[in-house]
């Protein structure tokens, strides 16, 4: 549970590091073959892959730096160069971007939209297993048996057992990927329902890891900024599904 896993000579493999650059990898290969089968553009998919990782990113770090804008006030490139970065501002970013990219290119933005869905979420995995490895967005302290000591030289708290709170993201967005794929792939597949499905999903599931961490991070309220977030987003995500499971049906009502 080092941050460095290992060293090639002046080389040294980071933890954190390559577990993203593993996501990031795993979920550009899933939505190429996902494409392939959807027949969809592979080659869209790529370059709209390429300007998601670049606006997500700064979408998060935008967000950071809200969260964060009395330290930024003080000191801005404190903030801006630390390593801070706030997951649903690369959502929102996100999906903004698959929209723009897609009415330009003159795609469906929920086909393609569905698939970057199922891809985040895998690479969400990678990225938490990441923050494991670094000891990041750690959990509260524990007694029971899945508490985890991590070593010193990490983020977290060393020498006491803490809930693995990245462990438990990593396998609830594994278990989001496999249910994506399965509304994707299906025969009744309704396009924007995988994705309304992941803001819902992401949404509860985020706000309830966030009463078992111990990190520090923003707050609004008694909620974690966060949980805070995850309210709109799941709103959001239950008003698209009901938008759209309507709108299929109406259109099966025609038919």
């Amino acid at each position: 549970m080092a941050i460095d896993l290992f060293s090639i000579g002046k080389l040294t493999i980071h933890g954190y590091g390559l577990m993203i650059a593993l996501g990031f990898l795993f979920a550009l290969i899933y939505g190429t073959i996902q494409c392939k089968k959807k027949g969809l553009d592979d080659d869209f998919f790529f370059n709209l892959a390429m300007f998601v990782l670049v606006f997500g990113w700064l979408g998060g770090k935008v967000m950071f730096i809200i969260v964060e804008f009395k330290k930024f006030l003080i000191s801005p490139m404190s903030v801006i160069g630390s390593q801070g970065f706030v997951v649903y501002g690369g959502i929102i970013s996100g999906i903004a971007t698959v929209y723009v990219y897609c009415r330009i290119k003159k795609k469906n933005f929920f086909e393609y939209i569905d698939v970057i869905a199922a891809a985040v979420a895998i690479n969400q995995a990678f990225g938490r297993i990441g923050c494991f490895l670094a000891g990041c967005c750690y959990g509260r302290e524990t007694d029971s048996w899945v508490g985890v000591v991590f070593p010193q030289g990490c983020m977290a708290p060393a020498g006491v057992k803490l809930i693995p709170t990245q462990l438990f993201s990593a396998a609830f967005d594994i278990g989001m990927f496999v249910v994506l794929c399965i509304l994707i792939n299906s025969r009744k597949y309704i396009k924007g329902i995988p994705t309304s499905v992941y803001l819902i999903g992401y949404a509860v599931g985020r706000a309830i890891i966030e009463c078992f961490r111990s990190d520090e991070r923003g707050s609004v309220g008694m909620l974690s900024t966060s949980q805070f977030i995850s309210i709109f987003i799941c709103i959001a995500g239950i008003v698209l599904l009901c938008l759209i499971l309507n709108n299929n049906k109406k259109r099966m009502n025609n038919d």
